[in-house]
């Protein structure tokens, strides 16, 4: 499932390709990815300009022209490709955008994925979208003393905490795996016990990291617009179960967490 280093860049790229074009045709080979009938987003979307593409989370946002917005969720093992006027399309997709240039862009979602469509006055009320939390890769989102508010006195362990995305968005299951490695602080620690300090340094582990992965492309087994894999092929201590801890060479273990994995040094991480 991608996150925020894959949303990021995938917004970062639709933005660049799509900005200022006009949507011509809009396809929907099944509907149950959409939050209102076919015939209802087709007649907000089509012939409509995009404005800007940004993200949020894991959500990508399509800003168009007509205080509409397109909000799309890629859930698991989805395919989000651009396409060139006149190049080959891949016939394995679930919507197609086709824009006034002849260029567009298909989706094709894995497990789950959402596509929805809400006016501006809607947006408030997308309950998924709207309760997201505060950005980690937004320096002026993403403040210290930000962060040390949602803190707060909370009693949930630190990665439940990190992965709820009310109030860090873009984090999951992968990502968080190697931020708590390199924090030094072990899944289940309750926030109450962690120091001033720790959560200083969980702090810039946390932007380190994504930055590091946007840089890098993200993961190698998801894919940006272009059908272009990510860099990121292993990790510190995620899904190395068994292996020497890269730091003190003690052997990393896998524990349950709530619904979760983690993989864990048992010695860096106590």
């Amino acid at each position: 499932m991608p996150e925020l280093p894959e949303i990021y860049n995938i917004a970062k790229q639709l933005n660049k390709q799509l900005k200022g074009k006009s949507i011509t045709q809009f396809e929907v080979k099944q509907e149950k990815c959409l939050n209102k009938s076919y015939k209802d987003l087709s007649r907000r979307v089509k012939n409509k300009k995009i404005n800007l593409v940004t993200y949020k989370g894991k959500w990508i946002k399509i800003e168009l022209y007509n205080d509409t917005y397109i909000l799309i969720n890629l859930g698991m093992g989805a395919d989000f490709f651009y396409y060139n006027p006149g190049k080959e399309t891949s016939k394995k997709y679930v919507i197609k955008l086709t824009f006034n240039d002849n260029s567009l862009v298909t989706i094709r979602f894995g497990w789950f994925g959402h596509f929805h469509v809400v006016d501006k006055c809607e947006l408030s009320a997308h309950k998924a979208f709207s309760s997201l939390g505060i950005d980690p890769y937004n320096e002026i989102d993403f403040t210290f003393d930000r962060f040390m508010d949602f803190l707060g006195i909370k009693k949930s362990s630190i990665k439940s905490f990190l992965l709820n995305q009310k109030n860090i968005a873009g984090i999951g299951n992968v990502y968080i795996q190697d931020i708590l490695f390199l924090a030094q602080l072990h899944p289940n620690r309750k926030i109450t016990e962690i120091t001033l300090n720790e959560k200083k340094e969980l702090f810039n582990v946390i932007k380190q990291n994504l930055a590091k992965a946007i840089e890098a492309g993200g993961l190698a087994y998801e894919k940006d617009i272009y059908n272009k894999p990510g860099q990121i092929k292993s990790f510190l201590v995620g899904y190395k179960e068994n292996s020497p801890c890269p730091k003190c060479k003690a052997i990393i273990q896998k524990i349950k967490t709530g619904s979760t994995s983690s993989y864990i040094c048992p010695k860096c991480q106590k």
